[in-house]
């Protein structure tokens, strides 16, 4: 009797869990797009100041529930010496969402190497992967830095045009 209730209780009411990473460079904005998604997908939280986010040390965890899903976004910590940890979370994964600061193209080719880290993985054949052009909305940057310059777009160009030429899974 009670494998009887327990599961018509979980069929009415536990939700399908699945898990997406949150991953890129420090400073990519990774924390903030958390935080944004927790406070427009959660109708109770209030959210953390976004002014006080800090650099992630390990990882940040956020649910949002959608339906009967739940997603369960990992944010991971983006300095090089975590970066050597993200593989460790590929076999839980369901999505991956890559994040790329659109304003430092400094940085572009060090993300770009992350990124086709990532892709390489064969732990995540199959995996859905989201490539995030964060900050496109600061202020004081020329438009067409906004809408991500056009060396950004045709090295993302090349990098997706490699990689799916490789047979990866973008």
């Amino acid at each position: 009797m009670y494998t009887l209730l327990s599961g018509l209780y979980k069929y009415m009411f536990q939700k399908d869990e699945y898990c997406i990473l949150i991953l890129g460079l420090d400073n990519a904005g990774k924390t903030t797009f958390l935080e944004q998604s927790k406070t427009r997908f959660n109708k109770n939280y209030k959210g953390m100041n976004l002014s006080k986010i800090t650099t992630t040390v390990g990882l940040n965890i956020g649910t949002v529930d959608i339906g009967k899903a739940r997603l369960m976004f990992w944010d991971l910590g983006g300095q090089e010496e975590l970066q050597s940890l993200w593989d460790k979370y590929y076999a839980e994964c369901h999505g991956v969402i890559y994040v790329i600061d659109s304003t430092d193209e400094e940085r572009l080719s060090e993300s770009k190497q992350a990124f086709e880290k990532v892709v390489s993985s064969e732990a995540l054949d199959g995996v859905p992967i989201l490539v995030l052009a964060n900050k496109q909305d600061v202020e004081g940057l020329a438009s067409s830095t906004r809408r991500a310059s056009p060396s950004l777009t045709s090295r993302l160009r090349s990098a997706t045009a490699a990689i799916r030429s490789a047979g990866e899974t973008v």
